[in-house]
């Protein structure tokens, strides 16, 4: 969706208004000859004092609207948003300091010397230093605008691993990975007004899929989530069919599941190149939020949590769907303190012809063993993963740490995970248990249905104090 400019012919009407009535206003006799005693000064310069300070007002409601308007493209609409704000402070750091010669003598006197001038002056290097970082920082953007659109590439330059960690994957992995998390980048045409039914308002973010954007289901009013994968983007046949694929067994699979704890799936489709899935949109903050050693959550909410997140993939693994992606970013807090599982986006129907056993999906440091190998997987894949999830909101710390991702999968192939009496004295020893089966190497060992799990992080969070 373009972004819409209409709003500036209001503000500039009211703005040029304002700019030309002022003046004659305070050339009437009658504004001259008024004295205005709270203000000390006559009706005329108060007229002009009023009409400053609406411009200054007006230059600040434009600012935060272009703000808004305006989307980080990676092009000229980066390079302008970041502008706006230290150019109208430095803007209005000048205007304050004119109104303040022309208007403020008379009311509060003249500036304190040299107190004033080492505030104009520490306003405008302010300023103008955050203009010059802004600048500085976004000149790529700028450049880019310049150099014009982007020539059309190949699938293969198009995809990018879409996963948590910045660490390359090894050659054996590395086509399975890519094949599945490829990002879908938006061409210069910007979003649809309308996809199927529903009005695109604005992009909310870039999944795993592609872009993510808010709309809204006008007949019901409804606002909603929609996840978009560009079709007509990939050169060959083969790999459109492939995705085009994927992306429905992503809804075919979501679909079917119908639980308060996992997000809900509207509508899907296709329209000029552009698959779509419309689900549930949801306000809050991710777990990934709570992973950080400052933001840690008490044990027995923590408990509470993963236990909740334990019931709904043991739902999903009754439905035959498994999630293969279990991690922070994936569970969402909602504001009523609702905990949702999102992002089915790569699960697999388990039972399933189309599943291909040497395929490798996932989040790389959350994987199971048998996941990172590429074998088989089924619902205790999941517990593992939500296993190292408890793991991290309990400690700020990651079980499986490694500098590469063969390290990576050899280390949550091989190697133990630590204790948790290593960061936490304060917990009981059940905990340590219940992550010591969920963490199991081999499949067989663990917890068998994520249901056997959650039950008993239910029974000791009621145990433990608040």
């Amino acid at each position: 969706m373009a972004t819409s400019w209409g709003w500036i012919g209001p503000y500039t009407a009211v703005f040029v208004l304002v700019i030309l009535v002022s003046p004659l206003l305070a050339s009437l006799p009658l504004f001259a000859h008024t004295f205005v005693p709270h203000l000390a000064m006559n009706a005329a310069q108060a007229v002009r004092l009023l009409a400053d300070g609406v411009c200054l007002l007006l230059l600040w409601l434009a600012t935060r609207r272009a703000h808004g308007e305006l989307k980080p493209t990676g092009r000229s609409h980066t390079f302008i948003r970041a502008l706006l704000y230290p150019a109208a402070s430095f803007l209005s750091v000048i205007a304050a300091h004119k109104a303040y010669e022309a208007h403020g003598m008379p009311i509060i006197g003249p500036p304190p010397q040299p107190l004033y001038n080492w505030l104009l002056t520490a306003g405008l290097i302010g300023s103008a230093g955050w203009l010059t970082i802004a600048w500085l920082r976004h000149a790529d953007a700028l450049i880019r605008s310049l150099l014009g659109p982007a020539r059309p590439r190949s699938a293969a330059t198009r995809r990018a691993v879409a996963s948590e960690t910045e660490e390359p994957a090894p050659a054996a992995v590395t086509a399975h990975l890519r094949t599945d998390t490829t990002v879908f980048l938006r061409n210069g045409q910007g979003a649809p007004e309308t996809l199927g039914r529903y009005r695109i308002l604005k992009e909310v973010g870039r999944g795993a899929m592609g872009v993510v954007y808010l709309g809204k289901d006008p007949t019901i009013q409804r606002f909603v989530a929609i996840k978009t994968m560009r079709l007509d983007e990939l050169d060959n046949m083969d790999e459109v069919k492939q995705f085009r694929e994927r992306f429905f067994r992503e809804a075919e699979s979501t679909g079917r599941l119908s639980h308060p704890n996992i997000v809900t799936l509207y509508d899907a489709g296709e329209q000029e190149g552009l698959a779509f899935i419309a689900m549930e949109y949801l306000e809050g903050m991710p777990l990934s939020h709570y992973c950080q050693k400052s933001a840690l959550l008490p044990p027995k909410q923590t408990l509470q949590i993963i236990g909740t997140v334990a019931d709904a993939l043991g739902y999903a693994h009754g439905q035959g769907v498994v999630h293969r992606d279990v991690k922070p970013a994936n569970i969402m807090i909602m504001k009523n303190r609702i905990v949702k599982v999102m992002d089915f986006g790569i699960a697999k129907l388990a039972s399933s012809s189309k599943t291909q056993t040497s395929m490798i999906l996932g989040t790389p440091r959350y994987m199971s063993p048998e996941q990172a190998i590429g074998k088989t997987v089924d619902g205790r894949s999941d517990v593992f993963s939500l296993g190292i999830v408890l793991f991290e909101l309990l400690t700020g710390e990651k079980p499986f740490a490694a500098e590469n991702m063969p390290a990576l999968v050899m280390r949550i192939m091989k190697s133990p995970h630590p204790p948790l009496n290593k960061y936490r004295r304060d917990l009981p020893t059940k905990v340590q248990t219940i992550l010591d089966r969920a963490l199991q190497k081999d499949v067989i060992n663990r917890y068998r249905h994520a249901a056997d799990m959650a039950q008993e992080l239910r029974e000791l969070a009621q145990v433990l104090p608040r």
